[in-house]
């Protein structure tokens, strides 16, 4: 959760989206509407999207989310639980 404040954490976990800018929102709903069974994206949200990104970025992304709702999933079926690396007011340093 690198970059991210504990409020931000916190409005993601709730689907509060409206708090961040519209290309992050966008972004943010397009997560969320391929971690649904079916992974469908709206007519409305892509044209959104492609208001803030490239085809090609938008590949990139739709390729990280499937990465991760992959590992998500997988470590579901073999009950793999949370380190706890992320803990509210923790602080990471940048490099």
């Amino acid at each position: 959760m690198n970059g991210l404040s504990d409020d931000e954490v916190e409005a993601i976990r709730n689907g509060n989206f409206a708090t961040f800018g519209a290309p992050e929102a966008a972004l943010l709903h397009m997560a969320d509407a391929l971690a649904d069974t079916p992974a469908n994206l709206s007519d409305e949200l892509y044209a959104e999207l492609r208001r803030h990104f490239s085809e090609e970025q938008l590949i990139e992304f739709a390729a990280a989310a499937a990465q991760e709702n992959y590992r998500a999933r997988s470590n579901r079926v073999f009950d793999v639980g949370s380190d706890h690396l992320y803990r509210k007011g923790l602080r990471f340093k940048q490099r």
